[in-house]
């Protein structure tokens, strides 16, 4: 009988430990939600939905994206933050997400080391320095000009307070010692609509959400925030051959699920985001949208979200950045 007993004994321990390869094996079962903390037509909207419909063809279940926008990502990510531990809501958090939103609201409802886990870095998105066609000044150096000796004359539009946009331009503004005055919006794509309609003069955006305005003549490119020229724009120049050096606030988007996913999902999550970032499929529809591929491991990723919170205090502390 004890004989008999411990044999139960240690197959019911097998049972218990494979539990986790039986979950990561059958994942998903079902649809996936992936949450995009921004309306529909912004640059974080395009990256998460080509990712959502790459994982949607491997996993064969159906990656649902649910723009949930606000507060410069907030609602999103908490709302991600709060939900269930078992993989099948996931965030697209970014730079501005992650990284500057603990650093403006006092009282955000998640932490962004605490409350999630990093599963994986999917792409880096230069920004654009486009203006409005009309504007009279045509480079970044005569704005440059125009804005120090006319200060709070001209205006920039954002996806928000806290957005990598709105980070972008401030540090702009701290590097180049101007005035501009900010104008937030509910996400990027309003932005540029008032931009076409020159109710701002300018905005610091991904490619993607403003290549065809360039290409209609709408809009003109002041410059590329990136230390290499961008193939869907090789006339533009970068920001230091237009003169503003050590200028790179590229935004990095990430997936990112609650705190408490088991590992061995984050593990699974992770390597299924590789393997479709890393195809030519993703390489050329993300490369047209002027989004560069980078992937990297759970940890790595949740190094470089603690890095940017301290990159990024100095810069909200000294332009005095705040939530209004």
């Amino acid at each position: 009988m004890k004989s008999r007993a411990f044999l139960l004994s240690l197959l019911s321990v097998a049972a218990l430990a494979s539990l986790p390869v039986q979950a990561q094996s059958s994942y998903p079962n079902r649809p996936v939600k992936l949450v995009i903390p921004f309306p529909p037509g912004g640059s974080t909207d395009i990256i998460g939905r080509a990712l959502a419909q790459q994982l949607t063809d491997l996993w064969g279940k159906q990656v649902v994206v649910d723009n949930r926008p606000g507060a410069g990502g907030s609602i999103g990510a908490d709302f991600v933050a709060k939900s269930p531990a078992d993989g099948y809501t996931l965030l697209l958090g970014h730079t501005g997400t992650m990284s500057v939103n603990p650093l403006l609201y006092p009282k955000l409802p998640y932490d962004p080391v605490k409350s999630f886990e990093p599963i994986s870095l999917v792409t880096l998105l230069p920004l654009v320095f486009v203006a409005n066609a009309s504007l009279e000044p045509k480079t970044v150096g005569e704005i440059i000009s125009y804005t120090q000796a006319n200060p709070g004359k001209l205006n920039y539009g954002s996806a928000g307070n806290g957005s990598a946009n709105h980070l972008a331009m401030e540090y702009f503004k701290l590097l180049t010692k101007t005035n501009i005055v900010h104008v937030p919006y509910k996400g990027t794509a309003p932005a540029v609509t008032d931009l076409l309609s020159n109710q701002v003069s300018m905005v610091m955006v991904g490619a993607a959400t403003v290549l065809p305005h360039i290409q209609s003549g709408r809009l003109k490119v002041l410059a590329v925030a990136s230390p290499k020229r961008l193939e869907v724009l090789p006339d533009a120049p970068t920001m230091a051959e237009a003169g503003v050096r050590n200028f790179d606030p590229s935004p990095w988007f990430g997936i990112l699920a609650p705190a408490g996913t088991p590992a061995e999902l984050v593990t699974k999550i992770n390597a299924d985001i590789v393997k479709v970032m890393g195809t030519e499929r993703s390489r050329k529809a993300l490369a047209s949208e002027g989004a560069i591929i980078s992937t990297n491991t759970p940890q790595q990723f949740s190094d470089l979200i603690k890095a940017d919170l301290v990159r990024w205090s100095k810069v909200v502390k000294d332009s005095g950045m705040k939530i209004e």
